[in-house]
């Protein structure tokens, strides 16, 4: 279906993971009540580069082998957030997990279970093969093959159209001509990220210097925040932590999407005057690679190096955690290796010099929090300190890249967007990051399943609605 209609049953802005799952579910629970809907995916992007950050994502989620949320999340949640995130939509997310991951096999994704490389905070993780492209596509040719269905590109959600009552039955879009349309809706879904790509709201919510975050991904550029600005015009309530971020260190050599650097617990990290600033064996990395990513942006002017031994290369679950294409940098001594990344050579040789002089007993085992740790430096490290001696030594030039943003619409454990009493907004839905959730922390492996998750739960109650409505 390639024309442009006047009206759909359902309109979805945004063409991730929460967007297609939407238009998936909405299609499949219309058909069961012997429906044949019109579904409309709005995708601001061109069809090359349809699906936003999922599109790169590898899509790790923290599940168990037999597909139920990892039990601790519900717990951990409580706990990092102090108490702000809604558990109740956490207590759903735990609910409709192994719904979800079947969904995916259902439409044709093999799911890979592994256990952690290295140590972790979680014991088991499930992922699509082919990671969040191939959620992408499979999703989308659902979408295409169905008729009545289509995703629209290069449409840009301008604002939600509202019936005299205040119910959402519309979206004003801007197409490829540059002309405005209204489209019109029985329910609208909004899923298009949060504001990582809108330099002017990163500045206002996040603070001074958010024009020097890179992208983790390129689809990021398309989430200006429109979704955002959009359901707060009707008045939606906000939730999640609006001047905070979820990034990741990533390797500042490449333009590859997504080259991520989670090694840090394995070695040590030092900015850019060779000095180290964290404790990098706090945590595991899936503990603390969002936070050591925002130190650096935040307060180490955006550079950061990871420096290790050959130690590390002995155990392949570490080296796979240096995701980039570009090979360490080695040199044979640390002044070599400071030239090399253009670092003072006397600073690293000291911080080095004084680290492996602070380092206590005990053997380095990276498959659980050793303990082994530094004694008298400022900061300690807390687990996996080892001597920095075998030559030759390897680096990692980093950086901070922004992932998304934390702060959004707040919805009920039903998707449905609500207003500032709690009251749900007739006809209008959201899913995936443009959902606040967090606070102070993220839990990894929890975005794309949350997305996929709410997606489905907002296109099936709205299949259900316009049912008990017709």
């Amino acid at each position: 279906m390639d024309s442009l209609a006047d009206s759909y049953d359902l309109i979805v802005v945004g063409c991730g993971a929460a967007g297609l799952s939407a238009g998936v579910g909405y299609l499949e629970a219309a058909r069961q009540q012997g429906h044949r809907p019109r579904v409309a995916i709005l995708e601001s992007a061109p069809p090359e580069q349809r699906g936003g950050a999922t599109r790169w994502t590898t899509a790790r989620f923290r599940a168990c082998q037999d597909y139920s949320l990892d039990p601790f999340f519900v717990g951990k949640m409580q706990e990092i957030s102090k108490g702000l995130s809604d558990i109740e939509y956490c207590r759903t997310l735990e609910a409709e997990v192994p719904d979800t991951l079947r969904f995916l096999e259902a439409h044709g994704l093999e799911l890979v279970h592994y256990g952690p490389p290295v140590a972790m905070g979680v014991e088991h993780e499930v992922t699509p093969n082919g990671g969040g492209h191939a959620i992408v596509e499979a999703l989308a040719k659902v979408i295409e093959d169905s008729d009545g269905a289509q995703i629209l590109y290069r449409m840009e959600a301008l604002r939600l159209n509202l019936a005299g009552d205040g119910r959402v039955d519309g979206v004003v879009v801007r197409g490829p001509d540059g002309l405005l349309r209204t489209l019109h809706g029985t329910a609208v879904v909004l899923a298009c990220g949060g504001f990582e790509g809108n330099k002017e709201m990163l500045t206002r919510y996040i603070g001074a210097n958010a024009c020097d975050l890179p992208l983790l991904a390129p689809g990021l550029g398309y989430n200006q925040g429109a979704g955002i600005r959009m359901a707060m015009e009707v008045g939606a309530a906000m939730s999640g932590q609006f001047d905070m971020i979820h990034s990741e260190l990533v390797d500042r050599r490449t333009d590859r999407a997504d080259a991520a650097i989670y090694g840090h617990p394995f070695g040590i990290v030092v900015n850019g005057d060779g000095h180290r600033f964290y404790d990098e064996g706090q945590g595991t990395f899936e503990e603390t690679f969002e936070l050591i990513a925002y130190e650096v942006w935040r307060n180490q002017k955006q550079t950061a190096f990871f420096v290790a031994d050959q130690t590390i290369t002995k155990h392949p679950g570490i080296m796979v955690l240096f995701d980039t294409d570009k090979p360490p940098v080695e040199a044979d001594s640390m002044p070599e290796l400071a030239a090399m990344l253009g670092l003072e050579a006397e600073p690293l040789v000291k911080t080095v010099e004084d680290y492996n002089a602070a380092v206590g007993p005990g053997e380095f085992d990276p498959n659980q929090r050793d303990g082994k740790a530094t004694s008298g430096l400022t900061p300690d490290k807390s687990n996996w300190a080892y001597r920095l001696e075998h030559p030759p030594f390897l680096a990692y030039p980093l950086t901070a890249a922004i992932c998304f943003t934390y702060g959004g619409i707040r919805t009920d454990s039903k998707a449905r967007v609500v207003s500032g009493n709690g009251t749900p907004i007739p006809g209008l839905y959201a899913a995936g990051e443009i959902v606040g959730l967090y606070f102070h922390e993220y839990p990894a492996g929890t975005s794309v399943l949350r997305s996929l998750t709410f997606g489905r739960i907002a296109g099936a109650h709205a299949a259900q609605s316009a049912l008990q409505n017709s």
